[in-house]
């Protein structure tokens, strides 16, 4: 492993083993932003974010995360809240279906704490209402009482920091994402930033790994911190059952052989997915709803998980009259377009 001189990620690179109480997975996770790895320009801008807030000795404003799974949006509202030194409360969206839950949170929010909501676009639509004076003006407004007896309540809040997470940036509502003074997408990481990755997994792990077997996997793990960390383990395993508990290239590839993730990181239910437009509906276009069927996949699995990474990549795109694959997902199939690039059969290599 490079020393501190040479390598600027020297010191991520050895990081502090946490408590067996802490966990795996809690170690995995940088704790500031000095540990975490990529997202340059994002970083840039909320570490600004961040001092401003502090030397105005304010909660941070409130700050939007989208982008597709696995690329740290839980990890940075984490991280957010220790760099601000405040407490940290996470929900999912679709746990807040009622109003007094809502209430419940908001009204125990101590002054600065930062308050995060995964998959916020899948907030109850009458919960939704209720947060916007929450977060624009601190104020949680309840009704008492039934018809003409009713009557409203204002309750002060302590002023806090929210912290929104979304793989579905469209379908979050224009009134909800106004009031996100910050609003941030998180991109794909390049294999140079997953091999810095990869290097740091297998450090907490305790798992030996030379450069060119951190390079193999980086490269396969669909530009995902979060897949680079589960490759890891499962090369690890095989690596300990079929060769000598040493990651090397060889290992990693032999490993991926077995497991089907093939050398552009795509899986078995990735190539289903291009095979079957291709065989089946002649290189497409076709729509989302015909291949969710035809691959027995659920249309929220394809939009999440399959299609970013293979947009990405090229292999696919998406138009007006559906999904195509393109003349490098074709070839990556082993299949050679014939006639209209945009949709004609191909013939098998």
């Amino acid at each position: 492993m490079p020393d501190s001189s040479s390598n600027p990620h020297a010191e991520y690179l050895r990081p502090q083993k946490l408590s067996e109480e802490a966990g795996v997975e809690t170690a995995l996770r940088p704790q500031s932003l000095s540990d975490f790895v990529g997202q340059h320009e994002f970083l840039e801008r909320i570490q600004i974010a961040i001092e401003a807030a502090r030397k105005r000795e304010e909660p941070l404003q409130h700050v939007l995360l989208y982008g597709p799974p696995g690329l740290g949006k839980t990890t940075m509202a984490r991280i957010i809240a220790n760099e601000l030194g405040v407490g940290f409360r996470q929900y999912q969206g679709s746990s807040l279906d009622r109003k007094d839950t809502l209430a419940a949170i908001l009204t125990e929010v101590n002054h600065g704490d930062v308050i995060f909501i995964d998959e916020i676009h899948r907030l109850n639509p009458a919960v939704e209402e209720c947060l916007y004076p929450a977060i624009e003006d601190f104020e949680f407004h309840i009704v008492i009482g039934d018809g003409p007896h009713g009557r409203s309540v204002k309750l002060e809040l302590e002023k806090f920091t929210m912290v929104g997470a979304t793989t579905r940036a469209g379908m979050i509502t224009a009134p909800l994402r106004d009031r996100f003074p910050i609003v941030e997408r998180l991109r794909f990481y390049t294999p140079e930033e997953l091999a810095v990755i990869v290097r740091r997994t297998a450090g907490i792990m305790n798992i030996g790994i030379d450069e060119e077997g951190a390079v193999e996997i980086a490269r396969r793990c669909r530009a995902t911190p979060r897949i680079a960390n589960r490759l890891v383990s499962r090369v690890r395993d095989y690596a300990e059952v079929r060769a000598d508990g040493r990651i090397t290239r060889q290992v990693a590839e032999q490993a991926f052989e077995m497991y089907g993730v093939d050398s552009a990181g795509l899986e078995p239910v990735d190539r289903l997915y291009l095979r079957t437009i291709i065989e089946k509906f002649k290189g497409g276009p076709v729509g989302q709803n015909s291949i969710a069927v035809a691959i027995s996949e659920d249309e929220d699995t394809i939009l999440d998980y399959i299609e970013p990474f293979l947009i990405q990549t090229g292999f696919i795109k998406r138009t007006a009259q559906g999904r195509v694959v393109t003349e490098t997902g074709f070839r990556h199939m082993g299949f050679k377009p014939t006639g209209d690039p945009q949709g004609a059969q191909g013939e098998f290599i």
